[in-house]
This record gives structure tokens, sequence and C-alpha cells, in this order.
């Protein structure tokens, strides 16, 4: 892998004015790089894992209706094919298979972390007090986080071979410590 973060930073950050879409950028590149340990291969696999959540949704707020394809074409171009990949298939839409762990980890972890997110958001605890039973139950409300694909959400974690209760209670765990950064510590002090 020859891309570095601050490249990778530097490509969302030109095309995305969207503080909320940076936020859930930074959000799934936390949970990808505790993701690269628990289904990857650990350290070897972090950055990878961190670059692929960072940049997934890079070029949806500029070309909404040509996403992913433009941050598709730029990780080809920069010669990150299996970074490329795992973004197309994240887009379920284009039917791509998802062959390797960071394919099935980045379709397991985008959706249902932004759907973490969302829950922190309703808390006046935020992340602090969630757990899985609360995220199960509001994921059981279509009409809550509406945008949220419940489907990707079941497909991601049957890929990945896990629980869902197990699944959303290490996304819980991997942003608890970020909660601050990503405005999700609620505001009950």
């Amino acid at each position: 892998m020859t891309l570095t973060r601050d490249e990778a930073y530097e490509r969302l950050r030109s095309w995305t004015d969207s503080e909320a879409l940076m936020t859930h950028a930074r959000s799934v590149e936390i949970v990808m790089r505790a993701a690269a340990h628990r289904y990857g291969a650990g350290a070897a696999d972090e950055e990878r894992f961190g670059l692929a959540g960072l940049l997934h949704d890079a070029d949806y707020d500029r070309w909404p209706e040509e996403h992913p394809s433009r941050i598709v074409a730029w990780l080809e171009e920069s010669d990150e094919p299996e970074m490329a990949h795992a973004i197309s298939a994240h887009y379920t839409k284009w039917g791509v298979p998802h062959e390797t762990l960071l394919d099935k980890a980045l379709l397991a972890c985008d959706e249902l972390t932004g759907f973490v997110c969302a829950c922190c958001l309703v808390r006046p605890e935020g992340i602090s007090t969630l757990a899985p039973k609360s995220v199960k139950k509001k994921l059981k409300q279509a009409s809550f986080a509406a945008g949220v694909d419940r489907a990707e959400v079941a497909a991601g974690i049957e890929l990945l071979g896990t629980d869902i209760t197990e699944h959303v209670q290490f996304v819980i765990d991997a942003l608890k410590p970020h909660a601050d950064e990503l405005g999700i510590a609620g505001s009950a002090g």
C-alpha cells in the first residue's frame, strides 16, 4: 500500500464540505481500524482498513449521483485496487462481490456505524450507556435513521459470520474512546 493517511484525508477534505459526512468518514475509519484487529490480520491490515473506511463516501458530497465512481477511479489511479474494490462492493447497487475481509468488514461496519452514532445523538448519555439491545430495538423502527439500509447491515454481519449483538457491541466499543471527537458523548454529565 502506497497511499498515506494524509493523502487520503486531503482527498476526502477536498471533495467533502459537509461536516456530518466528515464525521461519518472518521467514525467509519475508527471502526474499520478496530475491525482490522477483530476480523483481519491486525496491525498488518489496520492502515488499509482504516483508509477504506475514511474514503468510502469521499465523492458522495460533491457527486452523489456518481457515487462511488469518482473515489473508486482515484484509488485505482493511486494503485490501490483492493480499496477500490472494497468501496465498489460497499455500494451494493453495483453488485460487486464481497470477496475479501476488507470488502466484508466495510459493508458490515459502514451503515451500522452511522446507525450507532444516530442512536447516540438521541440519548442524553450518548454512547456511554448505549447497549446492543437498544440499537437492535431501534433497527426494527423503520422511521428511525430511515436512510440506513438495514439489509446492508444484516448482509455485512452475515458475510463476516458474526452475531449481531456481538458486532453491535464491537462497534460501540470501537467508537466509545472517540466520543468527544465524534460528538456522540451526550449532554448528561
